[in-house]
């Protein structure tokens, strides 16, 4: 007598959300070998799924939680700063997309998972380890440092490079110069921090202690961009207790 193959947890999402998540989560699922509906837009019907997975922004996820017919098994939500109390557990992959990415895009990145019951945390990381991201828990307590670090390592390092850009400007580059220019130092960057450890990784006239450096580095800012002293300002400072942690190394 043959047996019949055991079933997976999960067959079938419904993402709800077209946005640039929505989107690339939904391809990826379906080349992960998940029966995929979706990703539907604002008003679209929701079919029913094991699972429905809602990539809204976080100010919309209780209403469309409560909005769904009540057939699915299981209600997640992507976000990283919102609690999961509206829904059974949350999905957050640590990386910024486009839209048009697919599985390769969370091959080996971080997946922070949280679940109201075991069932529910079983389902979220099969989830994140189909897609091939590691999952790592978050509880809704220190979700808010969590995101906030993500958005200090992502969102503010586009905005410091809006700025460096910026300040390039000043010196004659064109904005698409600057960048080409500007991006393999930013990238090594964030490799030797990635390896070696803020400390190990900092550079520059600051960690020096090259003080006539950065006054003069000052003086061009605020000739080209007065508007960003107190950026720059705040970011030194920083930069010299960083610098001093490095002297304080064995």
């Amino acid at each position: 007598m043959t047996l019949p193959e055991p079933q997976p947890a999960v067959r079938t999402v419904a993402v709800v959300g077209a946005g640039r998540l929505g989107r690339a989560i939904s391809r990826a699922l379906a080349e992960s070998g998940f029966e995929v509906h979706g990703p539907t837009a604002r008003g679209e019907a929701v079919p029913d799924a094991d699972v429905v997975l809602l990539c809204v922004p976080d100010a919309e996820i209780a209403n469309a939680a409560a909005a769904l017919p009540g057939t699915a098994r299981l209600v997640g939500h992507t976000s990283g700063a919102t609690p999961i109390a509206g829904v059974d557990f949350g999905l957050h992959p640590l990386r910024a997309f486009v839209g048009d990415e697919g599985r390769e895009a969370f091959r080996g990145i971080g997946c922070a998972v949280a679940g109201r019951t075991p069932e529910a945390l079983d389902a979220a990381r099969a989830l994140a380890e189909a897609l091939g991201a590691t999952p790592f828990p978050i509880d809704d307590a220190r979700r808010a440092a969590y995101h906030a670090a993500a958005s200090i390592a992502s969102n503010f390092l586009v905005t410091l490079q809006a700025a460096a850009e910026q300040v390039a400007g000043a010196a004659g580059l064109a904005p698409e110069d600057a960048r080409a220019l500007l991006a393999p130092l930013v990238r090594a960057t964030v490799e030797n921090w990635a390896a070696h450890g803020p400390a190990a990784a900092l550079t520059g006239p600051v960690a020096r202690g090259d003080e006539g450096t950065v006054e003069r580095q000052r003086e061009g800012i605020a000739e080209a961009a007065p508007e960003l002293i107190p950026l720059f300002d705040v970011l030194v400072d920083r930069t010299r207790a960083l610098a001093a942690q490095k002297e304080d190394t064995p």
